[in-house]
């Protein structure tokens, strides 16, 4: 099987090796067991590998090297129109050679590959939306467009589309799906977590605006004002990385709020086993991993309700949803801090809830598509 991926994912060469973003590897990989041959079809930057970039486990890819853009103001869509014809190109011979066609969106370079596979009806198709399917969202729209168009089976056939949460009155090429980090041979016995001593919160991810990384620093601060023995560890590279510093030293936050930078699986693993709660604020998210992650070793979540959020935490009774009110949200919090029951409680539910979406459950989910 000639398997072709059509991604925005920036890759990295190497040492004869591709390199890009681990999550996104990890989950290739489990693909890549089941093909013969890989197409991939993304942007190369010439960047420096880190802690988050892993490589495939195959060393046989047909790498087509197309452009990254964005459609952001007038010169963005200029850029845009001069590298399309190209990329669609790429796109198109990439599918002609194909057997399975997988998109990754939503993302710029998925919404052409979105309008190129309308002309390959009968080949087989996978689309893993990793966004936020919640048909009321308000998203930019290009994303809009995507999800009309997955969405579409007369546009779009003979796909199976991979979204995040269960969502009323979708076409019946959606289907509901999940992510995983850990394989069953993983669910050892979790670290015993009281509410005494210093009490940790974590930050895994990005140091964006979107994932609102201040947030989560006002969050545990204001816990410390108010005479709570808290930290919090940010786990994570990115733009808001000197606002952090900068606020961190103007309210003399340095012995609660560390800045740890980006680091591997297994450091982000002891992290989640010795911290009681995992913090995300964020704007918008599909399955968030590092929720996941945290609830699998115990953590308490406490994260907005966006995308399938609510439907992880079970509604509130596997964890904090945040209001992105401080007064609120701190309410929220203190009751859980108050009540040791309630944490114990909701730290088991996550983890029994967590370990169910293992490595080897996707894995075999994984095999069906593709064998289907």
């Amino acid at each position: 099987m000639t398997f072709v991926i059509i991604t925005h994912v920036p890759h990295i060469f190497e040492q004869q090796k591709y390199y890009a973003y681990a999550p996104y590897v990890r989950e290739m990989n489990i693909w890549l067991k089941y093909v013969d041959e890989v197409i991939i079809v993304a942007p190369l930057h010439n960047s420096i590998l880190s802690a988050i970039d892993s490589t495939y486990v195959t060393q046989k890819i047909d790498f087509r090297e197309v452009s990254s853009f964005n459609i952001n103001g007038l010169s963005g869509v200029i850029k845009t129109v001069l590298k399309s014809p190209f990329v669609l190109w790429q796109i198109f011979k990439a599918m002609k050679a194909a057997d399975h066609i997988h998109l990754r969106c939503p993302g710029n370079i998925g919404l052409l590959g979105c309008f190129v596979q309308m002309l390959f009806p009968s080949k087989t198709k996978t689309a893993k939306y990793a966004g936020n399917w919640n048909p009321k969202a308000k998203q930019p729209w290009s994303y809009r467009l995507q999800k009309w168009i997955l969405s579409n089976t007369f546009l779009t056939r003979n796909m199976q589309v991979l979204v995040y949460g269960a969502w009323p009155n979708q076409t019946e090429n959606i289907k509901s799906f999940f992510t995983a980090t850990y394989k069953n041979h993983d669910t050892s016995p979790l670290l015993p977590k009281v509410l005494k001593g210093t009490i940790t919160f974590v930050f895994v991810g990005t140091l964006v605006k979107g994932k609102n990384p201040l947030y989560a620093v006002h969050l545990v601060s204001e816990l410390f004002q108010k005479g709570h023995n808290v930290v919090l560890r940010i786990y994570g590279e990115g733009e808001q990385r000197a606002l952090l510093e900068q606020y961190i030293l103007k309210h003399k936050l340095e012995g609660i709020i560390v800045l740890e930078g980006n680091q591997n699986q297994e450091i982000l693993k002891k992290a989640y086993q010795n911290s009681h709660f995992v913090v995300l604020p964020s704007q918008s998210e599909g399955w968030p991993k590092a929720i996941a992650e945290g609830m699998f070793w115990g953590c308490v979540p406490v994260a907005t309700a966006v995308s399938c959020v609510p439907f992880m935490l079970d509604y509130g009774n596997r964890g904090v949803l945040l209001e992105m009110n401080l007064e609120n949200d701190i309410r929220q919090l203190e009751a859980v801090l108050d009540d040791e029951s309630c944490f114990q409680m909701m730290s088991k539910r996550g983890s029994d809830w967590s370990r169910t979406y293992t490595l080897d459950s996707f894995e075999n989910e994984i095999e069906k598509l593709l064998r289907s």
